[in-house]
Parts: structure tokens; sequence; C-alpha cells
């Protein structure tokens, strides 16, 4: 009798494993040792998960006389692991286009955001919109993230400041992951701003001892999960103190601390995180070396965004200064309405060109490392046995086209696989 197993992906002129031997992050020069088996295949078992990689002969070898549910013939194609974005916020009504306009003519973040623009204009259109409405348009970047090889996302809300708006946009996350192939780390948002006409000492308030035990019930009665929380630490916004704050209480109720700081203005953010234990902090353009020091030492993970400081035209965060220093650095796209993208490849494409990253450095903080910032790299973020079978295959002999091929990766992304399914072919 015959034994049977999911799907097999054989002969790819280049399988990227990323990494080896089970390791959870890689920093400084390890990063530009990407893990690369020529002639490599992937066999992936019914359960989802990946059984082997390995040279094509070798697979070939170990699975003689079991039959497949479907093969792909990867010959003179490259497979790598499903890219994870480690920060976006895709639950929102009503666009910022005109915003765009403003920037371009010099205004700054902060003068858009006094002017009645910014987070509180999309914070009054996404109350105003229903949870279907919500979750139709979240599908439809879900799916566009997916196809630009996007296979972990996390999502943030942050767009109600209410209770009743930010359990809203939780639900809509939550329903997303249980219904789309995409896989997503949610996090609470709910200190994205302060509230018109609240002070931020009401804010804190509200959400400490309003906001989250309410969460908590909801939590429990399995409305939603949420795996992170979130504070905009930000001069004008929540200062070092309220962050410290809310992270501590979201932190007692064991969610990973994943938050905003040192954007605009050096607030000390970066430190903060290290000492409350933060799984990744977010930004950084305005980092201290103190502040990269003791994320090294902590190993919170730098989560850089180089499309918003492309668009917003901000510093340029220091990765080589991280890097150097031994910082776990990954990448997201901040997708949002105020920085709008969707794409992974680009994303890398812009680290290696305006952070100064090299193409490997750049894969790594895309996959191994951004799930390491999700708390997920035990089951996401390289191509070793027992992880999820989340993979992508492109139309070029090297991996490096990926990322070589700027706004290319449309045509280039051949498959899309979450967990030994084919969600997108080209």
């Amino acid at each position: 009798m015959w034994t049977r197993s999911g799907l097999l992906v054989r002969n790819a002129a280049q399988v990227v494993a990323v990494c080896e031997n089970g390791a959870q992050y890689r920093t400084g020069g390890d990063m530009r040792d990407v893990a690369l088996i020529p002639g490599g295949s992937v066999v992936i078992g019914r359960d989802g998960l990946i059984e082997a990689v390995g040279p094509a002969d070798v697979i070939q070898s170990q699975y003689r006389g079991v039959v497949f549910d479907q093969e792909i013939d990867a010959s003179g194609l490259c497979v790598l692991p499903g890219l994870v974005d480690a920060h976006t916020h895709p639950v929102w009504a009503g666009d910022r286009v005109r915003e765009f306009a403003m920037k371009l003519e010099g205004a700054s973040y902060m003068e858009i955001h006094n002017a009645g623009g910014g987070i509180h204009f999309t914070v009054e259109h996404t109350r105003k919109a229903s949870e279907e409405e919500l979750f139709d348009s979240l599908k439809q970047r879900l799916l566009c993230m997916l196809r630009a090889g996007t296979t972990l996302v996390e999502c943030k809300s942050g767009y109600g400041l209410n209770l009743d708006t930010e359990a809203k946009m939780l639900r809509v996350i939550e329903r997303a992951r249980r219904e789309l192939s995409v896989g997503i780390s949610s996090t609470y948002c709910g200190a994205h701003s302060v509230p018109r006409g609240k002070t931020m000492g009401e804010a804190v308030d509200a959400i400490i001892n309003f906001q989250l035990p309410k969460l908590k019930e909801m939590m429990t009665k399995g409305e939603f999960h949420i795996d992170n929380i979130d504070v905009f630490c930000e001069k004008g916004v929540f200062d070092l103190e309220a962050t410290r704050a809310i992270l501590q209480a979201g932190k007692e109720l064991n969610l990973q601390i994943n938050f905003h700081g040192d954007e605009l203005h050096p607030m000390h953010a970066a430190e903060l995180g290290a000492e409350l234990g933060a799984a990744a902090i977010s930004h950084l353009e305005e980092v201290s070396d103190a502040g990269i020091a003791a994320m090294a030492t902590a190993k919170s993970c730098a989560v850089l965004l180089p499309t918003t400081a492309y668009i917003l035209r901000l510093k340029t965060p220091r990765a080589r200064d991280m890097l150097d220093a031994g910082v776990i650095v990954a990448l997201g796209s901040d997708f949002n309405p105020n920085a709008y993208c969707f794409s992974m490849p680009m994303v890398m494409h812009l680290a290696c060109v305006t952070m100064k990253m090299t193409m490997a450095e750049s894969l790594v903080a895309a996959t191994i490392n951004a799930a390491y910032a999700l708390g997920k790299s035990k089951s996401h973020g390289s191509l070793e046995a027992g992880k999820e079978g989340n993979i992508l295959i492109i139309n070029a002999p090297r991996w490096e086209h990926l990322i070589y091929q700027f706004g290319g990766h449309q045509e280039l992304i051949k498959y899309v696989i979450t967990k030994g399914k084919i969600v997108h072919e080209n």
C-alpha cells in the first residue's frame, strides 16, 4: 500500500531555508549567512507542517514510494519562506490621500495631526463604519499582502480610542484570523492617540482601569484573542511614564509588549522597552546610543519601517548601528492610511537602499527576525521541519530577484503557499 503525504515542491534552483538548527533569530554577521540549498526540495505534510527540506536527490530517496496529494516542479525557480510583516494598521475606514498632498507641500506629521487630520480623521470614520464594512476592506488588504508574499502579518487596532470601536476592530481581526489563509498576530493599540476631549491622564486611566479589564472579559468569552499591546510613545501623545503604565498593565494580562517608540522625538522609549522586556519596539528613527545598547542586551527586536521614513520624509532609522551593536532587526510595512504600502518585497528593497542593509540582512529581517518580533519564530520565518508550511516560489533562479526587481513582485511571485495549500498562483 502506498503512503500518502501532502505537498512536494521539487527540484528548485534554490531552496532558501534562511535558518537551520532551530535558530529563533539572527544578529550581526550571522544575518549575512543565509541557509541555502541549491537544487532542493520541500515536503509539507497533510497537517500543514514542513516534513523535510533538503537536496532533491536526498528527498527523492527518503520519500520513495510516497504518493503526494500535489506536486510542484520548481525547476529553474526559487523557494523561500513566506514573508512576515511585523507592523501594520490594516483596519480602518476613510482614506487620507489629501494628507499626502499636504505632506508633499511641506506639512509635518504633527501639523496635520493638530489640524484635525491624521489619526483623529481615521478614528472618526472608523467609529462610523460597520463591522462588516471594516471586515470587507481588511480582507481585501490582507489578500493584497498575501499576493505580495506575506504569510504572517501583525494587525493593530488603534483607530477607535474607545472600548466599543477598539473591540469592533479586534473582532474584525479575529474574524480574518479564522476565515483567511494569512496568519495573524493581533495587537491592541488603544493608546494610539489621546481621544479628543480627554487629557493624557484620563486616557491612561480609561485604558488601564476600563478598557483592558473589559477586553480581558471578552477574551475569556472567546470573542477574540489578543497577542500584543502597543502604545504610541511620543511627545504630545503618551509620555514615557504613561507608556510604562499602560505597557505594564498589558504585560500583567500576558500580552507581549510591542510598541511605537522614538519615532519623531527622542523619548528613551528603547531604554524603557528593554527594561520592561519588550518583544519589539517599532520605528526608532530617533533612538539613542544607550537605547540601541539596551535593546541588544535585552534581545528586544527593532522593527524598522523604511517605507514610513520614506513617505513621511523622516530621518532614516539607524539600521547599520543597530546591526553592528547586535540588535535583532526586523522589518515591517507599517501599512496604514498615512503610509500606504502592502508589499514586503518593496520594504526589503528600501531597507537595502535607504538603510544600507544587505539583501541577506533584509531577507532575514523580513522572515525569522520578524517572526521573532511577534513571538512566532518557533513556528514561522524559516523552512525547517516542524514549522508551518508557508512558502513563496518565485520565477527566478536566485532569491535576490525578490528584492532586486523593485515593484516587480506581482509578476515574479509564481506561488504563495500557506500550511501546504496553494493560496495564490500567478
